[in-house]
């Protein structure tokens, strides 16, 4: 464990400054993305209001002209405003007299707005002067005449001038989008009323009218006289401002969503492989370290027991064939684990090629049991084979599939009690399968550990295997065997109740 430590640690480093290097800019980015989708409506409202400024400052200055040509009738003592097509540009009701200090009219905002202008109606002059009016939250628009100390005049009807500017603007109009031109009062500060509680009112006041009032895409104060209403430009069907920042932050949405995905795409990949790697420069490392270990035990006995006889200390025949049978056993186990060292590594190349063929499961089991036998010369195993009789055929390479059989009886052998080994193999058929279990009341492996016995060189750490000798390939050649044939290995077991390791082998079709 220690060894794997500082490449896990390398792994973690590595990682930790590739998320520091990517969420910092993709942070940056996103926090400019934020501002951007804040600031996209008023760049639109500025954009629209630089389309109509050119159309609302011609407008403005036609007004007056237009009410200059039109003149005032008197129908029955009223008066009316008439343009030079014809239509009427006053109110109904709107006539109203300025005589003796004193306002006379039947509208009451009218006569409100009129009190201002009482005491300087001499000072009017004799030709009808067009002006504006604001007076408490009445803002109204007028025209006046003066006869002698008498000033007559009208007030003027604002829809019917919204209607006058609109048909004049129709061919200068720069938008496709359908939009109305009104005209509406300047806001009026009330600060002098009220002090700061009446400024923070008008100020919450003018904020809601704002926000649930219609969008304004441009607008313009008029000239003097006419400075208290200001001539806008309002949309008639769906808010443009809205629609194109809603068009625009959705764009801005998906691709930051597509970076996103993207971004976190490249970094999952990228920390995989960074992972991989670790895990092989670790596994590179165990693996040197596994290899040099085996290697050196027999090759240790072997040099000890040549020097022994090279020394000719060994007089007794007796004494030559035992150090002969010993260095028969460790050249053996030195062949054994080379052997499985380059089985692996066929496996992991794809080199390695199955003859297969239709066999009764008992020749594969005897084929086995003949093989774990000859190993076991010193006997002390209570060995219990069961095979179910009828079993089906199936369509395996024998000496691959025994091979992987043996290995399961071995490691039954090697971590069972030496006082009392006890393996069961049994072979039955379960379904579409044919089951070969090996099954020892040996340690058994903790829960932890039963999720990678089936790694490559990975060995339970206890008492049991630390004195047993082993490569930790065992399992997992002998599973990737199985799987080549379209079968499985699963296991069973718990600390101190043994284990049960069975081979799934599929029933070969007719």
């Amino acid at each position: 464990m220690s060894r794997s430590a500082p490449v896990i640690l390398s792994f973690r480093r590595t990682f930790a400054l590739l998320i520091i290097l990517v969420v910092l800019p993709s942070a940056g980015l996103s926090g400019f993305g934020v501002v951007a989708i804040i600031n996209e409506r008023a760049a639109v409202e500025k954009r629209l209001e630089a389309a109509w400024r050119g159309t609302l400052e011609t407008l403005s200055q036609e007004l007056p002209s237009a009410l200059a040509s039109a003149r005032l009738e008197d129908e029955g003592g009223a008066l009316r405003l008439v343009a030079s097509d014809g239509r009427v540009l006053s109110e109904p009701a709107g006539t109203f007299l300025l005589e003796g200090g004193r306002a006379m009219t039947e509208d009451p905002q009218l006569a409100e707005s009129l009190a201002t202008v009482v005491p300087e109606a001499s000072s009017l002059p004799e030709s009808p002067t067009f002006f504006s009016l604001a007076a408490g939250n009445h803002t109204v628009l007028v025209v006046a005449e003066r006869e002698g100390q008498v000033v007559r005049g009208v007030r003027l009807s604002v829809r019917a001038l919204e209607a006058l500017l609109t048909e004049r603007v129709e061919p200068r109009a720069v938008s496709s989008e359908p939009v109305r031109f009104t005209l509406l009062p300047v806001p009026r500060e009330t600060s002098g009323e009220g002090g700061l509680m009446g400024k923070l009112v008008s100020e919450v006041a003018q904020a809601r009218a704002s926000a649930l009032g219609p969008q304004v895409l441009a607008e313009r104060v008029l000239s003097p006289p006419l400075q208290d209403f200001r001539l806008v430009v309002l949309p008639t069907g769906e808010d443009p401002v809205a629609r194109a920042s809603t068009r625009n932050r959705a764009v801005y949405g998906v691709l930051l969503g597509l970076f996103y995905l993207t971004l976190t795409f490249g970094v999952v990949y990228t920390g995989r492989v960074l992972y991989r790697e670790a895990r092989l420069s670790r596994m590179k490392t165990d693996f040197v370290s596994l290899v040099s270990h085996e290697l050196r035990t027999p090759l240790t006995s072997i040099r000890m027991f040549i020097e022994t006889l090279a020394l000719g200390r060994l007089k007794d025949p007796a004494q030559m064939q035992e150090i002969l049978t010993l260095l028969t056993r460790e050249t053996e186990r030195l062949s054994i684990f080379i052997e499985r060292v380059l089985d692996w590594s066929r496996i992991e190349g794809g080199r390695k090629v199955y003859q297969r063929e239709s066999l009764p499961v008992s020749d594969v089991v005897d084929s086995a049991l003949a093989a774990f036998r000859a190993q076991r010369l010193e006997g002390g195993v209570n060995l219990q084979v069961e095979v179910e009789q009828g079993l089906p055929a199936v369509l395996v390479d024998k000496e691959a599939v025994a091979g992987a059989l043996l290995n399961l009886l071995q490691n039954a052998y090697k971590y069972s009690g030496p006082e009392d080994r006890r393996i069961a193999l049994t072979a039955r058929r379960v379904r579409r399968w044919v089951d070969l279990t090996v099954e020892d009341n040996g340690v058994g492996i903790a829960p932890k550990d039963r999720k990678r016995i089936f790694e490559r060189f990975y060995r339970v750490d206890n008492l049991m295997t630390r004195k047993t000798e082993g490569s930790g390939l065992g399992l997992a050649i002998a599973r990737r065997i199985i799987e080549a044939h379209g079968g499985r290995i699963t296991v069973k077991s718990e600390p101190g109740r043994g284990s049960r390791f069975t081979i799934h082998l599929p029933v070969q079709k007719a």
